[in-house]
């Protein structure tokens, strides 16, 4: 596996999920005393990516910047399960990476004392297609656990469907993933400020290095047209006799049982940018649900929640020089996940501290000083 620390494999989280520390420092880090790095967004991208810039870069102050928190945010409400659609320009083994390092990283925290604050726990199930599918093992079904293709006495039970899945992977439940991520980054010395940031130059006197995890804000903070929403409507459902996922695999209609209740839905709307409850909506999915698993006609609905997918045609994980005040400032840029922002964070933030890594190196002596 690649490892975009200096000095240690990423699968040594595996020992202790609380930390992805760097114990040998980094080249030069006495003379690059507070380096001063300004996140954007507080969603699972940001938040990841503060993580690991925070716990590697200790010699960094680093400082997370955004208008809404946990528990309003996109990803509080995403059914967080890791397994993922294939981007079409990124190249295959950068996917890859991503899934593995953010499979990883989640497993560690699932089998360690952690798992019930951060709300991360393995899940077992099945995904299943009306037509049998041209790839009929994704990308990613390496990674996750004991992943086959369904026996017919499996699939009798689904009549409308022709071939399926079964494995086991993890399902991270943001609205308890981000508080303790939260506090995971605060104690690596991050500093928390909740403000709207309107346009990078309000940002130009207070930082050397930005990271703009801001997701579909990114379409107005740096005028990315290619960012677009993608709504999503889901209802919690109390349903505790329910144990397996099942998802169609059109991606519209899911059953993810998990630690607070059953997430069932969905919706797939492009440029659709509503907010507001759909009740039309509400009562599509409890009726492609409940044909998939009758039993849900019995469950009580606790909740329904509508969210904007900050979709793009492919993430945009890279880093580019802004002329900022007179001042070209480096900008690292981690957004754009659509549906799949649980299943690739941890990856793609790791991408984006190599970044910035990259950054550090580069900059003139002074700005180290």
């Amino acid at each position: 596996m690649l490892s975009l620390l200096s000095s240690r494999s990423t699968s040594s989280t595996v020992k202790d999920p609380n930390s992805t520390a760097d114990p040998a420092g980094d080249a030069g880090s006495s003379r690059m005393k507070s380096v001063r790095v300004v996140v954007v967004g507080a969603g699972v991208i940001g938040f990841s990516t503060a993580v690991c810039i925070a716990e590697s870069l200790p010699f960094c102050s680093v400082t997370l910047l955004a208008e809404k928190f946990s528990p309003d945010t996109t990803s509080d409400g995403a059914a967080g399960i890791l397994f993922a659609a294939q981007f079409p320009d990124i190249p295959l083994d950068r996917q890859k990476r991503w899934f593995k390092d953010s499979f990883d990283h989640l497993l560690a925290i699932a089998q360690s004392e952690h798992s019930p604050d951060a709300g991360v726990m393995l899940s077992s199930g099945y995904q299943i297609f009306k037509e049998v599918p041209a790839d009929k093992k994704p990308f990613w079904s390496e990674f996750v656990i004991g992943f086959r293709s369904m026996t017919d006495r499996e699939l009798k039970r689904f009549p409308d469907h022709r071939f399926g899945q079964a494995f086991t992977t993890i399902k991270c439940e943001c609205s308890s993933y981000l508080p303790w991520l939260q506090k995971r980054f605060m104690k690596a010395g991050g500093l928390v400020e909740q403000r709207k940031v309107n346009n990078l130059q309000e940002l130009s006197n207070s930082c050397d290095i930005i990271v703009n995890c801001s997701g579909l804000g990114s379409k107005t903070l740096v005028g990315d047209t290619e960012v677009y929403p993608v709504r999503g409507q889901v209802l919690k459902v109390k349903a505790p006799w329910l144990q397996h996922f099942i998802r169609d695999g059109d991606g519209k209609t899911y059953i993810y049982p998990g630690i607070h209740g059953v997430t069932i839905g969905g919706t797939r709307q492009e440029g659709d940018w509503r907010l507001q409850v759909d009740e039309g909506d509400t009562k599509g999915i409890l009726e492609r649900c409940s044909r998939l698993e009758p039993s849900l006609s019995k469950a009580k609905v606790l909740s329904e929640w509508v969210g904007l997918r900050p979709s793009r045609r492919n993430p945009r994980v890279e880093r580019e020089l802004v002329q900022l005040q007179g001042r070209r400032v480096p900008v690292v840029h981690n957004y754009g996940h659509g549906g799949w922002g649980v299943t690739f964070a941890w990856g793609t933030a790791l991408d984006a501290l190599r970044l910035v890594r990259q950054c550090l190196h580069e900059m003139p002596l002074q700005a180290k000083l």
